[in-house]
Order: structure tokens, then sequence, then C-alpha cells
């Protein structure tokens, strides 16, 4: 009974349209407060939350990502991907995928990879005589890669809250990341030889496939040494967006030419607001996690899941099922926030690996981007497109039903994400 007013609370005070932060930060201290617990403890929470060393990796992501997108290198990234493979069946919108998958290797961030790639592909993709919707469908569900392929700073959050190994949680999503990739260019492919919309291209000549390639070197650079720098212990997640943001600054501004201190500013700015955002989530979220805490919910819950639900698999779908629904209503981060102290303590119980569950969360909180009505990436295409919302949302169906065929994947061969971090 207590876990359900306390949730009925807290949605009351998101329909009433109360920020999320301040929705849990509120509604934690209430819940000290009527315990009969120290509200001291809610500073100190957020103290203990806002000191910590890996966050520090959230806003240093966020400007290089920022600074990728002013400095227009998903220009550069996708008109060297759309020079080898733009002749294949479905070329542009394999391009427009590819480019997805290189950029969140470099930026971390689902809305910057929507916006960057959506900004060149959708007036191209529709140019070309790609069937709207499904335009709007394969850049908002490609930038769902941002989140999943690492860097991923949702990953960073849940290694935050859990105190799991980042690095490993990086590791970890590679495979996923590729399989559903991997899906999205099958998925364009057969909606081009099949169902046509399209215009065929002729193959580009090699010596411009090499000067479209060697603009897009320093960034592809930059990925490789991220994601190369991470695996092989050179430099924490941290250090790595560190470097990341530096060399994006020398690769826009001294190699490229294309960041100017405006836009410099715009997106120091940009970083900082959305920083500031993400920051008071997680503190609002660390109260929050306190008060449950305090009041036994995730022990409760625990013990209700081992009660109730005597199988692995249907602990799955029922996780699933929640984390679907809870989509409809919170962001990303808000989720992993939420949930993983709810859910954690009985996923383990149940025999999950912590790292192979934070996964599988991101997983579905990906399919939480593309789902109306609080879907960032839906806002993001349709403001970049300039098109309906209900175009938009109908048209990442397909790719939800392919998200959800990779959490699947995910629970029947569970090394298609724990292969890399650990056996490799």
């Amino acid at each position: 009974m207590t876990v359900i007013l306390i949730l009925a609370a807290l949605f009351g005070l998101l329909l009433l349209r109360v920020p999320v932060a301040f929705a849990l930060g509120g509604l934690g201290l209430a819940l000290l407060l009527i315990g009969g617990f120290s509200p001291l403890m809610a500073p100190q929470a957020v103290l203990s939350t806002l000191d910590g060393f890996i966050l520090l990796a959230v806003p240093l992501f966020l400007l290089m990502s920022n600074v990728l997108l002013k400095g227009g290198v998903g220009r550069d990234l996708f008109a060297a991907v759309h020079a080898w493979v733009g002749h294949w069946p479905g070329g542009l919108a394999v391009a427009t995928i590819l480019s997805c998958g290189i950029f969140a290797a470099i930026s971390g961030s689902s809305v910057a990879t929507a916006a960057t790639i959506g900004t060149v592909a959708i007036p191209e993709m529709i140019k070309r005589g790609y069937e709207k919707r499904f335009v709007y469908g394969l850049l908002a569900a490609g930038g769902t890669l941002g989140i999943l392929i690492p860097p991923s700073i949702p990953m960073i959050v849940y290694g935050f809250v859990t105190e799991e190994s980042v690095i490993s949680l990086f590791l970890a999503g590679i495979g996923p990341g590729i399989a559903l990739l991997t899906l999205f260019i099958v998925l364009a492919m057969i909606q081009a030889r099949f169902f046509g919309g399209y215009t065929p291209e002729k193959p580009v000549s090699w010596p411009e496939r090499w000067r479209a390639t060697l603009r897009a070197v320093p960034s592809l650079a930059l990925a490789a040494l991220i994601i190369l720098g991470i695996y092989t212990g050179a430099f924490t997640p941290t250090e790595a967006a560190a470097v990341g943001f530096a060399a994006a600054v020398v690769i826009t501004a001294g190699v490229l030419r294309t960041l100017t201190w405006k836009a410099f500013g715009e997106a120091a700015f940009e970083a900082m607001a959305t920083t500031v955002a993400i920051l008071l989530i997680i503190a609002g979220a660390k109260i929050f996690g306190k008060a449950i805490t305090l009041y036994r919910l995730p022990q409760d819950i625990s013990l209700f899941i081992s009660q109730n639900l005597d199988t692995a698999l249907l602990f799955i779908i029922v996780v699933s099922a929640v984390l679907l629904l809870m989509g409809l209503v919170f962001e990303a981060l808000s989720m992993v926030l939420i949930m993983t102290p709810v859910l954690l303590p009985s996923a383990i119980q149940m025999g999950f690996d912590p790292i192979w569950f934070g996964v599988f969360m991101v997983v579905m909180v990906e399919c939480a981007l593309i789902t109306p009505p609080v879907g960032l990436n839906l806002y993001v295409i349709q403001s970049v497109a300039r098109a309906p919302l209900s175009d938009v949302a109908r048209g990442v169906l397909p790719f939800l039903v392919l998200m959800l065929a990779v959490a699947a994947l995910l629970y029947v061969w569970t090394d298609l994400a724990l292969y890399i971090p650990f056996k490799l």
C-alpha cells in the first residue's frame, strides 16, 4: 500500500507539471519528514551526489558533442559515409544509420546524434524520394544509438548510482549497439528493395570518396581515440571526456576551421544548461532514493517479486512492461535514476549480472526516447523536420519493434553484452 501511495504522489506531481527534479526531491524530503527521519539527510545526499568524480564526464561529453554539432562535423561524417555506401539499395538510409552510429561513438548523446545527423540527412532523403514517415522514424531511432554505443551518459549515471564499473558498462554496450545498428540497416535495405520510394544513385568516383573520407578522418580518429583509450585503460571515462572535448575543439577550430567564437559560446551555454538539468534530476533522485530506501521499498518490492515471479523470464517481461510504461511519462535519465534502486536488487536476486542489467535497462530506455508523449528524440526530429509529431511517432514503430527484439536477444544470449568486457 505504501508503494502505491508513493508512486501515486509522484505521478500526481508530474501531472501537475512539477519539474522532475523538484518532484523527486520534494517528495523525498516530505517522506523523510513524515517518517520521522532527519531532514539533514537531504542536503547530505545532494552533496554526496554532486562531488562524484565520475559525474564530471557528463558536462565534458556534453561540451564535446555540442562543439562537434556547432562545428558541422555531422555533415562531414555523413558525406564520407554516403560516398562509400550511397549506391547500395537504400544507400542514403544506410549512410544515415552508419553516420548515427559513428557520431554516437563520439558524443554519447542521443539528442545530439539525432539533431546533428537529422539536420543533414532529412532534407536529402526526402529529396531522393524516401517516404517521409520512414525518414523521421529512422532518424529518431538512429539517434538512440547515442546512449547505447559507448560513451553513454545514461550508462555513466547507472554506473554512478550502482557503483559498477563505467568502463565495463561501456564495453558491454558495444555488442547490443552493433546488433541494433545492423538490424536498422537491414530494415532500411528491405524497405528500399521491396517497397521502393527512393531514387537509386550511381557510385561515387574514387577521388571523390577519398576527398570526403579525408575530411572526416579527424572525426573518425576522435571516435577511435575515445573508444580505444577507454578499452585499453589509457584513461578513465572522465579523462576520456576531457580528452575528447579538447580534441573536438582542435578538430573543429584548428583543423576544419568551422567553429567560430560565437558557436563555441553557444555550445558552452547549451552544455551548461543541460548539465544543470541533469545534475538537478540526479540530486532530486538521490533524495528520493534515500527516502524509499529508509522506507524499505526496494526490499519490499524484491520480496514481492521473489514470492510472485518465480522465473527469470517472467521477471524480465514484467520489468520490460514497467519500463515501457514509465517511458510514456519519464525521460531517459529519470527512468534510470528512479527505477535502478527499485529493480536492481530484485534483478541480482534473480541471478542477473548488474552490468548486463544496466545494458538491458539502457535498451529499454532507448524505447522511451521514441515513445510519446515525452520521447525527446520525437521532438528533436519534429523540430528539425518541421513535421507533425504524429508522423514522427508512426515512423518509429518498426524501429521500436527492432529495439524490443534486441532486448529479447539480450535475454536469450547474455554474451551479446558480457563477452567483450569479461571474456575478450
